[in-house]
């Protein structure tokens, strides 16, 4: 029997699912049990005090930064639309660096002023990536199910491999894979120390019938791994990347309007729950926490 390593330290939450100012949501977190959040722009550059506030309430939060997120619509723009986006790129990984958070997430362009030629797309891949390597950042780039050019997993890979950049790699969305329909044995492809970032979600329905839709259900009605109807494939995705050599994070990437309007520890418990059914249950990887009853039990009957 194979022998899994790690815990529920491997998993985090996002911002995004929580209301309120950045330090009630650092707050919740850290009491839920997590060790790790993910972090957007807006929570830094919305805090009432300012950036450097809000970068100060962070580290001494505890959390580690799992990532920084999101740069859009980048790659594929040209004349002064490309400059723009490079200076906006350049504010976010300042941002980052000051987090000292070393992964900035970006997406693949919905612009339809973005050229679909692939060797525009990885050139700009690559500039990024040069921008982002005196800061010690990597780049995980993500296939937005509803992008223009770029809408599944493989094809963000195939870019990645082809402009070949030690910082570049992938951002992976159970999400958006689960949108497309896109085959589970399609992960075989990838190198797991190129897989930068796990994003995970679940939904309320089985199918997702227009990309009117897949938009709605990714920006109002995600739920947390294991609250949905897609847990088996989630749990099969979690076994998989695991199998294939992933040991890097997870982050629970959950808009869901609902969660907005509960308090926050509610929803941070609800993560948290997530969190332990994919550490626990899913990859076998119990350890010793307080107050986990169930762990204390299962101890005691084999000491029985």
């Amino acid at each position: 029997m194979t022998r899994f390593t790690g815990n529920t330290a491997d998993f985090g939450m996002d911002t995004i699912s929580l209301a309120g100012p950045l330090e009630a949501k650092l707050k919740a977190v850290r009491e839920a049990g997590f060790t790790q959040i993910m972090l957007a722009a807006k929570d830094l550059v919305g805090h009432p005090d300012g950036l450097q506030a809000a970068v100060n309430v962070v580290r001494c939060s505890g959390l580690r930064v799992t990532g920084f997120q999101v740069l859009r619509d980048f790659e594929g723009l040209s004349g002064h639309l490309h400059d723009y986006k490079v200076d906006i790129a350049k504010s976010m990984l300042e941002m980052c660096a000051a987090l000292d958070c070393r992964l900035m997430l970006m997406c693949s362009s919905t612009s339809v002023h973005a050229t679909a030629d692939t060797k525009a797309i990885v050139k700009d891949l690559r500039k990024l990536a040069m921008l982002a390597i005196p800061m010690g950042i990597k780049i995980a780039y993500e296939a937005l199910s509803w992008g223009r050019t770029v809408n599944e997993f493989p094809q963000a890979w195939d870019l990645i491999c082809e402009a070949d950049m030690p910082n570049l790699g992938l951002g992976f969305d159970s999400f958006h894979m689960f949108a497309t329909n896109t085959s589970l044995d399609d992960l075989d492809m990838l190198d797991p120390a190129k897989v930068f970032l796990v994003q995970l979600a679940d939904f309320m329905w089985t199918e997702i019938k227009s990309v009117e839709e897949r938009i709605a259900t990714a920006r109002h009605f995600r739920v947390f791994p294991g609250e949905g109807v897609h847990s088996q494939a989630l749990a099969a995705l979690v076994t998989k990347l695991h199998s294939l050599g992933y040991r890097g994070d997870y982050s629970f990437e959950v808009f869901n309007d609902d969660y907005q309007q509960m308090p926050l520890p509610t929803v941070a418990a609800r993560a948290f729950k997530s969190a332990l059914w994919l550490g626990e249950d899913v990859l076998r990887r119990s350890v010793p926490l307080p107050n986990q009853i169930r762990l204390k039990a299962s101890a005691m009957h084999l000491k029985a």
